[in-house]
């Protein structure tokens, strides 16, 4: 199913009509797999009318990789196309075929053909610098290996400044979930985002006339399940020490945030965590992150940051399915009682914190917010603990966030002790002790809030969201 990807297209579609440097386009396309990256390429080369030549590369050898190459852009059968000796006779050819025609040339997965042949990008630059940049063609590369396409980028790249776009494609957006789920509650939906993300291809593999609960009990447990072999497929495909690298994400998924955490679990030396912590933010699976009233020059050298999955299909399979790895197969209950019972605390703490956060971002533009962040996160010490804090240092205006995803109505006690206690223990972490400082309040609820609740939040002008409203507003 292709949903959504509007802003995505819109890029791409510029790119066809570009007609600087000139009419031919060297264009990066990347992210993590199952992300969506082949089917909008294909979406949008299919919708532009264009010839079009996609080839996905392989783990096999160099000269193989080239036939096929050459055998996609001539469409024809792979014992009929010649045998290359090398990346620049390919291009050479491809030029001499493509001639002035407007054409798209899609090459998907392209570090595999720079592992089997690391000349292949400087024959490409050569290629581009003499021929392509010159005639009508639009190339678009395209892998999942963030590392390799980083460094694509890199100024050690053969290809450093001969590229005319990026894009980094992130997961859907919460709104998509509608299309995938069109008959279940925004509750059901909040639930699920917190499972699996926008991933596209998660979402697909799910059954949208199935519960959640059955949806995990069937096809998440199931032991035949791409779920279960999805974490350690991602990383066996980017780093050389597998093994270190699940090790350390396991510790995080199980509540280990902190370095000296990590390093107790894992038994990991400081000095090889740091590397590997470097190592897996870098491909984005990782995130550290910091107490959003830390002003930004002191964020380098703070100590207050905490490491967290950023992947929530991480988050969902190392909370609850990793511990029981060895034994899904044949007791998959124990990992569903454990899932039953600790269910809703975990929607709560991450899927739908993530998402007020996300509408706080939002409503800046929409008014709704009397101000506009510099910064939207949360807020944590020894003594207090803020799950959604936005903030601008300029005019010195702070807003201060609760999220309940409980089955009950918020009542008039959780507004009263953000508002009389904690604001002023957020305040104090911030310089001059938040003299000066305007704060605004927002409380978000699963099953909205009590009459009681409503009235104290009103003598505040706080802001009140329901499960229904966020997952209306949020873009």
């Amino acid at each position: 199913m292709f949903v959504d990807r509007l802003q995505e297209l819109d890029f791409l579609n510029r790119v066809l009509t570009r007609r600087r440097p000139g009419p031919a386009q060297l264009v990066l396309l990347y992210g993590r797999r199952r992300v969506g990256k082949t089917d909008l390429l294909r979406h949008w080369a299919n919708q532009s009318g264009l010839a079009t030549t996609f080839w996905t590369a392989e783990k096999e050898p160099a000269a193989l990789q080239r036939r096929k190459c050459y055998a996609a852009l001539m469409k024809m059968p792979l014992n009929r196309a010649p045998i290359f000796e090398s990346w620049a006779e390919v291009w050479e050819a491809a030029a001499d075929v493509l001639g002035d025609q407007r054409h798209i040339l899609i090459l998907d997965e392209i570090p595999y053909a720079i592992e089997s042949d690391p000349g292949a990008l400087s024959a490409l630059q050569h290629a581009w610098d003499h021929r392509f940049q010159y005639m009508q063609t639009v190339i678009a590369l395209c892998g999942s290996q963030i590392r390799v396409m980083e460094g694509i980028q890199g100024g050690q790249s053969p290809l450093f400044g001969r590229l005319t776009g990026r894009w980094y494609l992130q997961p859907l957006p919460f709104s998509a979930l509608n299309e995938f789920f069109p008959t279940w509650s925004v509750e059901e939906r909040i639930a699920v985002y917190a499972v699996v993300g926008g991933i596209p291809a998660y979402l697909d593999w799910l059954d949208p006339e199935l519960s959640l609960v059955e949806n995990i009990r069937q096809i998440i447990l199931d032991p035949g399940s791409m779920f279960g072999a999805e974490p350690a497929f991602l990383l066996y495909d980017e780093v050389r020490e597998p093994q270190s690298h699940l090790a350390i994400l396991k510790a995080i998924g199980e509540g280990a945030h902190t370095l000296d955490a990590i390093k107790q679990t894992t038994l990991i030396n400081k000095a090889h965590l740091s590397s590997y912590l470097m190592r897996l933010q870098d491909l984005k699976m990782v995130e550290r992150r910091l107490p959003a009233t830390i002003p930004q020059a002191e964020q380098r050298t703070s100590r207050k940051g905490r490491y967290h999955l950023s992947d929530a299909y991480f988050r969902f399979y190392f909370r609850f399915l990793a511990p029981y790895h060895d034994r899904l197969a044949f007791a998959p209950q124990e990992a569903l009682q454990r899932i039953q019972a600790n269910m809703r605390a975990f929607v709560g703490q991450t899927g739908f914190e993530e998402l007020c956060r996300q509408w706080v971002a939002e409503q800046s533009e929409t008014g709704v917010l009397r101000f506009t962040p510099t910064v939207v996160g949360s807020h944590w010490n020894r003594n207090v603990q803020v799950d959604v804090v936005a903030i601008n240092w300029q005019t010195h205006t702070i807003l201060l966030g609760e999220c309940k995803w409980g089955a009950d109505e918020v009542d008039r006690q959780v507004v009263r002790e953000l508002i009389e206690q904690k604001t002023a223990k957020v305040l104090a972490d911030l310089p001059n002790a938040g003299q000066g400082w305007t704060v605004q309040y927002a409380f978000f609820a699963r099953r909205g809030f009590t009459a009681e609740a409503q009235h104290e939040a009103l003598r505040y002008s706080a802001m009140l969201v329901n499960a229904t409203q966020l997952g209306a507003e949020l873009r």
